[in-house]
């Protein structure tokens, strides 16, 4: 199967798109809700925790799997791929061929596709603290498109308003024009925005009703979500690499789990999947 996790619910958005172009392969989600949120964390804890989470996929048979969060990509990701993988593929304990285990992030396919979208090479980024703090997108983004502006937005309110599932209420417009406008203010010439959070595509509606409250025309700005990027992404992956495909099985089903309550789990995913869901708890040390 293959992995996804996340620290949360929003790396479901993720597994809802990737489905959605794949939906072939078999998927396990895990979801560390018991200890979520991770953008305030550490660099140190994140890496740990995400680490504990990957070990866990590889001991249930996942030889790949894709980081569907946004702070463990930035705090994490390097670190797993060049110190640990390498001490995977020396032993590989988990009965799967040499060199096969892999781990993958959201970030490197999204900035990829960010300049076949701005004209002004003006960009923003709508994050959490901790990704915004990391500098990953800025950094992966002037890799590729050195001459490009990009302006970071830390949005600390709208994970909770989303699993709080406050997000749709009125009361949720002021966080999404509080951080948009801010964003707008420290550069006009913004003409794409980047979602760099898994869960803030659930407030697409809401950001475009704000960017029409601040006179933009909402189909003149890009808004771009992680989900069919990296679910493309993937997809390409896959064809580059003919072993770690034909190592995926294709049966067309998933499993969901999750450090908190299963019941609990259950209910909010039905909102990121649009679907039943029924999670299985599991521990990670």
């Amino acid at each position: 199967m293959i992995g996804v996790f996340d620290s949360g619910f929003g790396g479901l958005t993720i597994l809802r798109s990737i489905r959605l172009h794949l939906p072939e392969y078999d998927y396990v989600y895990l979801g560390d809700n018991a200890r979520t949120p991770y953008g305030s964390r550490s660099f140190e804890v994140v890496y740990e925790y995400t680490w504990q989470a990957v070990r866990y996929l590889f001991s249930q048979g996942c030889h790949l799997v894709i980081l569907a969060c946004n702070t463990a990509s930035a705090k994490a990701l390097r670190s797993i791929q060049q110190l640990r993988l390498p001490e995977v593929w020396a032993s590989e304990p988990y009965g799967v061929q040499p060199g096969l285990h892999r781990v993958l992030g959201v970030i490197r396919p999204t900035v990829e596709a960010i300049g076949s979208y701005t004209k002004t090479k003006h960009v923003g980024v709508l994050a959490t603290e901790g990704t915004v703090l990391s500098e990953s997108y800025p950094i992966e983004i002037h890799k590729l498109y050195a001459d490009m502006s990009v302006v970071q937005q830390a949005c600390p309110m709208w994970v909770p308003l989303i699993e709080n599932n406050e997000f749709e209420g009125s009361g949720a417009d002021y966080f999404v024009d509080k951080y948009l406008y801010e964003l707008l203010d420290r550069d006009p010439e913004i003409d794409t925005i980047l979602l760099a959070c898994t869960h803030y595509p659930l407030l697409l509606d809401k950001i475009r009703a704000s960017l029409s409250r601040r006179g933009v025309d909402p189909n003149k700005m890009h808004l771009l979500s992680q989900g069919s990027l990296v679910a493309e992404s993937l997809r390409s992956y896959l064809h580059r690499h003919e072993q770690i495909e034909q190592a995926c099985t294709s049966r067309g089903i998933v499993r969901y789990l999750t450090t908190e309550s299963d019941t609990k789990f259950s209910k909010l995913a039905e909102l990121f999947m649009g679907e039943p869901v029924e999670a299985s708890h599991v521990e990670l040390e």
